[in-house]
């Protein structure tokens, strides 16, 4: 099935199997406000999109980090309206984030299980440009980000130059650590110096989520003023 626009859509059942949930979860979440409802195409049977899709990855995940329903509802309703798929995609990924450094090594054949594709030597070069995985002592064995795969995988049909792709990461890496380094001197000042270290870790804990919240939002608004300003002038 898909809209008029050609966007292909899922029935209630498909976009379940699609997340991994029941679709008794699916209707909880709906009624509870955290999807938006369906479109309701012909016969009256409700269209998801896959906003929707990943939205549910996004809601999963935040319940892996220990998310309430009710701070789950803060956390979206705080999202700009409008994001699409691949917004959400971006969002989920700054979630798992949080959580501590997922890198697991595994073999090409459980890469490319977990990645759902089969990956040539381009793809594989373009997901260690962006970090995903890196190669390990034996043969197609990988150490991979578990956090940034799926993301990764979704970035390799967007058409950009590997050394694009590289360029990009260095400029990210660069600056995010300037300003983990500033906050990180903010946060300390606001820390009395005789604090346990229960204390900080504490205040991490809660400002963490928060911060990375708020610097995805200003880098995306950002970014939309710098495409706006370069059409302008093209």
């Amino acid at each position: 099935m898909a809209t008029d626009t050609g966007e292909p859509t899922l029935t209630v059942d498909e976009l379940a199997a699609r997340a991994g949930v029941t679709v008794r979860t699916v209707r909880f979440y709906s009624t509870k406000g955290l999807l938006p409802p369906p479109v309701i195409g012909p016969r009256r049977v409700g269209q998801y999109s896959q906003e929707h899709l990943a939205r549910l990855a996004l809601i999963e995940e935040l319940q892996q980090q220990g998310m309430t329903l009710a701070g789950i509802e803060r956390y979206l309703q705080q999202l700009p309206d409008g994001l699409s798929a691949q917004d959400l995609a971006i969002h989920r990924a700054v979630v798992a984030s949080w959580a501590p450094d997922a890198a697991e090594e595994m073999s090409r054949a459980e890469l490319e299980r977990r990645a759902g594709r089969s990956l040539g030597r381009e793809e594989l070069d373009r997901l260690a440009a962006m970090g995903v995985l890196r190669e390990v002592a034996g043969p197609d064995t990988y150490r991979v980000d578990l956090g940034l795969l799926r993301l990764g995988v979704q970035l390799l049909d967007v058409p950009m130059a590997h050394e694009s792709i590289l360029a990009a990461r260095n400029v990210m890496v660069k600056h995010t650590r300037a300003a983990a380094h500033e906050l990180s001197v903010l946060f300390r000042d606001e820390v009395s110096e005789h604090a346990s270290v229960e204390a900080v870790r504490d205040l991490s804990a809660h400002m963490q989520p928060l911060v990375v919240q708020a610097l995805l939002t200003t880098f995306q608004r950002s970014l939309n003023e710098e495409v706006r300003e370069w059409l302008r002038n093209s």
